[in-house]
């Protein structure tokens, strides 16, 4: 069995530990914003990811897992075969 964590000192010594935390992620993001630099925003594209050039880039939901492919080519029609395109092409050179 784990051990009771309901005494009054650990609770106090947990909630230090975590404002100690929280402070500190505060003096690093304002550190941060000081020099200038943050991190990347959500939803902007990032550089070089997707499929580099000359290959197509699949993803499985029931596999979870993502699979680079040559051009015009899917991956194999294993059961069960829910691959989705995730690079963007054009309608004319769509998967076959």
């Amino acid at each position: 069995m784990s051990p009771r964590r309901n005494y009054g000192f650990e609770r106090r010594r947990r909630e230090v530990q975590r404002q100690t935390r929280q402070v500190a992620k505060r003096e690093r993001r304002a550190e941060r914003e000081a020099q200038g630099t943050v991190g990347p925003e959500m939803g902007e594209p990032q550089d070089g990811a997707g499929a580099p050039a000359g290959r197509w880039e699949w993803f499985s939901p029931s596999r979870g897992r993502v699979v680079l492919t040559n051009l015009r080519e899917r991956p194999p029609a294993d059961a069960p075969d829910d691959w989705q395109l995730l690079t963007d092409v054009a309608p004319a050179n769509g998967p076959t």
